[in-house]
């Protein structure tokens, strides 16, 4: 089942243990992984469930290439990692 992983700079402002998931694609694993914290999922998608702006994912070390509908593919031993963008100069 992939692993869905919360990097420390979403870990200052919401509880994100590590979750390991049953899955097919990245929006059913950030489904399962923040069902039980809406906050948290609040602050990785908006109202519409599109990926924040401040927000990246990486799927075996690859950036999604699916923002709105998160349709990219994961397999059972796919590693995700959920972080905060940096923008700035």
């Amino acid at each position: 089942m992939p692993t869905v992983h919360f990097t420390a700079n979403l870990a200052k402002h919401r509880d994100t243990p590590k979750v390991t998931v049953e899955a097919a694609t990245v929006r059913a694993a950030l489904d399962a992984a923040t069902e039980a914290d809406p906050l948290l999922r609040g602050y990785v998608v908006d109202e519409q469930g599109r990926l924040r702006k401040h927000v990246n994912i990486f799927v075996d070390g690859t950036l999604i290439s699916d923002r709105l509908r998160l349709s990219d593919a994961v397999t059972p031993r796919s590693e995700i990692f959920v972080m905060q963008a940096l923008s700035g100069g």
